[in-house]
């Protein structure tokens, strides 16, 4: 279909949906409905970041979550992602953001420093081997790939290890070229075992590093950087500085990534559409003053953790106008009435809404039941439950948690507001059902009770214990 091809606004060649697993893993089932929307809105590639749900086998074999997919469910999403016209690249972190792997205590002697799990100890050839395993065993389940990501960004406490600290003693050496030896024996291993792949790396860990430490190291001939800023303010100038630098060390060619979600705050629940939306438009900006033959494409994250500790951001669902919204500004070269009217057709949205969460956030797109419903507690029920405990004048005044304690109530004033708080918990239940099975459909048993356990239960225990009490203090009186 034509409306499916890149458009000639659009200045980049890839357009990658970045799939986060390291939280809110979907099932293969979601995946068989979303990816015919991924590729209708724009889309013709998928970064896949598998962290612990790949596979493993043999000694990597505790890195797998508990819901890891099976090999057969990969190559299911491989068959269905070839179906769409989505080409794979896969991520695989190989120095920063090792949580998953070296929390673990049979990986845990190679840490960068003893305490923490985040950093590789890039001194130990252990290290070395440890992640060349682990590209080896996703590559095998891979055909045809023409690049593979190595992650590699925000590599906290890198020099603040023992034999770091020993090896930083000496005068030539500093923290920029211990980080960049580390990057290049990674891509090394990875260019000679597979020499048709080439290495994506984050860029953060460059961006400081002088044009003279970067060009000596090598790294340019052997990986493309991808730049990475999440910010609606953006600043293009400075965007075009760093591709300027990084053409002069020898880059021939680079990727941009923006965010649709995952990237407003770690326990953010509902997708700020028109902050992305400005973040993807900015780096159209920067693509424009971008020399053409440099620029591989744009991968659009969906962050689904910050890291592998952290509280789970949107759901994916949750994120799909976001990414609608964002996926056709970069095809049509910016944002429209034509842009917004489309989106609305393909998601089956009777109104987009984008600088504010949408107040009827109906939709026809696969999950947007979910949407519909973390949008309802969110703006709805979880604010109803503080504005009927904290505001309601005969709760607060003839109820309060003295009154609860020693199980005191007014008759008179108990009709004020017990039926408000029965009418209330009768909404939450009915949603929290609505809610459960809509997600079983989509997610993991593990992530429906994260999720409920973070976002549901707190208000509406708080809500079930004042109805509790309620009925206590009555029994009392009579």
């Amino acid at each position: 279909m034509e409306e499916n091809k890149m458009s000639v606004s659009s200045p980049f060649g890839l357009h990658l949906v970045h799939l986060d697993l390291k939280g809110a893993p979907p099932k293969v089932s979601y995946l068989a409905e979303i990816f015919p929307l991924f590729h209708i809105l724009g889309a013709n590639g998928l970064l896949i970041e598998y962290e612990d749900m790949f596979p493993y086998e043999g000694e990597l074999k505790p890195l797998r979550a508990e819901h890891a997919y099976s090999a057969s469910e990969i190559k299911e999403i491989l068959n269905l992602a070839e179906l769409h016209e989505l080409e794979v690249i896969p991520l695989v972190q190989t120095f920063g953001h090792m949580e998953f792997v070296l929390k673990h205590q049979e990986f845990s002697h190679l840490r960068e420093v003893e305490m923490f799990p985040n950093a590789l100890n890039p001194h130990k050839e252990e290290s070395l081997m440890l992640v060349s395993a682990m590209i080896d065993q996703v590559v095998a389940l891979h055909d045809g790939l023409r690049w593979f990501h190595i992650g590699s960004d925000e590599v906290y406490y890198l020099g603040e290890g023992e034999e770091s600290k020993q090896w930083l003693q000496k005068e030539e050496n500093s923290i920029e070229k211990l980080c960049l030896s580390h990057m290049k024996a990674v891509a090394s291993c990875m260019v000679s075992s597979y020499p048709e792949v080439k290495p994506i790396v984050w860029d953060d860990m460059l961006r400081g590093v002088s044009e003279e430490t970067l060009t000596e190291s090598g790294v340019a001939q052997l990986m493309e950087p991808m730049i990475w800023d999440y910010a609606a303010d953006l600043d293009e100038d400075d965007k075009v500085l760093l591709i300027e630098k990084y053409r002069k060390c020898g880059f021939p060619k680079l990727w941009f990534a923006s965010a649709f979600k995952g990237a407003t705050g770690a326990n953010q629940s509902l997708t700020l559409i028109g902050h992305h939306l400005k973040n993807n438009l900015q780096w159209l900006k920067v693509a424009n003053s971008t020399p053409a033959d440099m620029l591989q494409g744009i991968a659009l994250t969906g962050w689904q953790r910050y890291d592998h500790f952290s509280v789970l951001c949107e759901l994916l669902p949750v994120g799909i106008p976001s990414l609608a919204v964002c996926l056709q500004a970069l095809q049509n070269g910016g944002y429209s009435e034509k842009v917004k009217e489309n989106v609305e057709k393909q998601l089956g949205l009777a109104s987009l809404e984008i600088d504010t969460f949408m107040s009827e956030s109906s939709g026809t797109f696969p999950g947007s039941d979910i949407f519909t419903l973390v949008t309802q507690v969110c703006c709805y029920l979880k604010p109803s439950v503080d504005e009927f405990l904290e505001r309601n004048r005969f709760v607060t005044g003839w109820f309060s948690p003295y009154h609860r304690k020693r199980r005191i109530v007014h008759p008179i004033m108990m009709h004020h507001f017990q039926p408000d708080a029965l009418s209330l918990l009768a909404k939450w239940n009915a949603v929290m059902q609505e809610l459960q099975a809509a997600l079983e459909r989509v997610f993991y048993m593990c992530t429906l009770e994260e999720w409920m356990e973070e976002n549901v239960h707190p208000s509406f225990h708080k809500l079930q214990e004042v109805v509790d009490d309620l009925d206590k203090a009555i029994q009392a009186q009579s």
